[in-house]
């Protein structure tokens, strides 16, 4: 009978208990909306600083890029024509002839010992024609928005100060800049060499880095039992991805350049074409120097993304009677390649923008001669916009503005390359 007169007291409480939990969540519930609002507004202001700061530096970065300049030349490259055919289209051999007539004797010399001038090619004359003989300067530039916006004051400017010189729109950015090698005249210079010096750098670090990566991965999380010395190895890892750019490039310097300079100079493999090169600081050193800058970052990204693959795709793979190996490369792999692209991309992106370890690796940041394999001298684009943006030229800063454009597109061509070979490996998944 109590438990029966229990049981309406019992109910009249709970009632209460939860209408008082009703009327708090009620009261609550408008703070909570006004602080999702809040941090909401937050995240929005967050993302349009980014927005803007990216629209600036990018404006900034074109606007330097193109521009008006006054040219002036030492030799008018109109007096140079041979039988009426401009210095432009001379052949090899009236080039050569040119530059013997026209260029003092030492300078000369110096050119042979470099490289006999009869064994250059064309366009090489050609650049050092318009360098040493024609040596156009150009005294003044000006950048796009000043070039669109005071065009007349440029014009009146350029009268009266520099009445010699000749005013014309220069785009930084063009075929010519592309193809032509470095030059202490900024109207001459180009990053042909800094390309290839970073497509030849990066092409190594790929090769070296991705199968060392992929494998630590797979062994770290298929193979790899949970005990002390496993977890020291991957704490480690986790560590490294860490550690400043420029440790790495003191490492490169004493393992690639000092240690293994018999193999990365080349002397293992048959000497080397160039003799200056014979002391290790070549593409080969900063390639591997590189791998081992990305290898941590490519390891735990490859972790991952071997980690998000159902336990159920392994477990199906061993009750159908398919080894470990066989499961790992038919199941796991395959399902985990889109990730493992993503975390290369991320990694090949960080290696193309340093510079700090090439620097004590050895990269040249004068250098006129194009990489011609793994043992060659070399330098890339971020070394070749960080010796042009100390310059006290000014023009030194539109070509590094340019530089910083290539040095865009070619990631962006590398990443699109990459995300597409996993785009592809995703629909042949699906």
């Amino acid at each position: 009978m109590s438990r029966i007169h229990s049981e309406p007291g019992r109910s009249g409480m709970l009632d209460r208990l939860w209408h008082e939990d009703d009327d708090l969540f009620r009261h609550n519930l408008p703070g909570r909306h006004r602080a999702g609002r809040v941090w909401e507004a937050l995240f929005l202001v967050a993302l349009l600083v980014g927005i803007l700061a990216l629209t600036l530096l990018i404006y900034n970065i074109v606007d330097q890029s193109f521009g008006l300049v006054a040219v002036q030349f030492k030799v008018d490259p109109a007096t140079l024509a041979v039988d009426g055919t401009p210095v432009e289209d001379l052949s090899g051999s009236q080039l050569v002839t040119l530059i013997r007539e026209r260029v003092s004797k030492g300078v000369v010399r110096r050119l042979d010992s470099e490289q006999p001038l009869e064994e250059r090619g064309r366009d090489d004359l050609l650049a050092i024609v318009m360098e040493r003989v024609v040596d156009p300067k150009i005294v003044r530039s000006w950048s796009l928005t000043e070039s669109l916006l005071k065009r007349a004051a440029i014009e009146a400017e350029r009268a009266d100060t520099y009445p010699e010189a000749s005013l014309e729109f220069r785009s930084w950015v063009n075929l010519e800049f592309i193809s032509r090698p470095q030059s202490s005249s900024p109207q001459l210079a180009g990053v042909r060499t800094a390309i290839l010096g970073s497509l030849w750098t990066i092409a190594i670090t790929i090769l070296v880095a991705f199968p060392i990566g992929v494998g630590a991965a797979i062994y770290l999380e298929e193979y790899a039992s949970d005990n002390f010395i496993n977890r020291i190895i991957q704490t480690n890892i986790n560590n490294l991805a860490g550690v400043p750019s420029i440790i790495y490039g003191m490492l490169g310097l004493a393992i690639f350049v000092r240690l293994l300079e018999p193999l990365t100079s080349g002397a293992l493999v048959g000497g080397v074409a160039d003799p200056t090169t014979a002391n290790g600081r070549t593409i080969l050193s900063a390639g591997l120097t590189l791998a081992l800058l990305i290898l941590p970052l490519l390891i735990v990204n490859a972790q991952e993304a071997i980690r998000a693959v159902p336990r159920s795709l392994r477990e199906a793979g061993y009750a159908l009677g398919a080894t470990k190996w066989q499961t790992i490369w038919h199941h796991v792999l395959p399902n985990a390649i889109p990730g493992i692209l993503t975390g290369t991309i991320l990694s090949v992106s960080r290696a193309m923008g340093e510079t700090a370890p090439l620097v004590v690796v050895g990269a040249s940041t004068f250098i006129v001669f194009d990489p011609n394999g793994p043992f060659s001298k070399f330098t890339t684009l971020p070394i070749q916009i960080y010796q042009w943006t100390a310059r006290p030229q000014a023009e030194f800063r539109n070509l590094a503005a340019a530089a910083i454009l290539v040095l865009l597109v070619l990631l962006l061509t590398l990443n699109a390359t990459a995300i597409l070979m996993r785009n592809r490996f995703s629909r042949r998944l699906a």
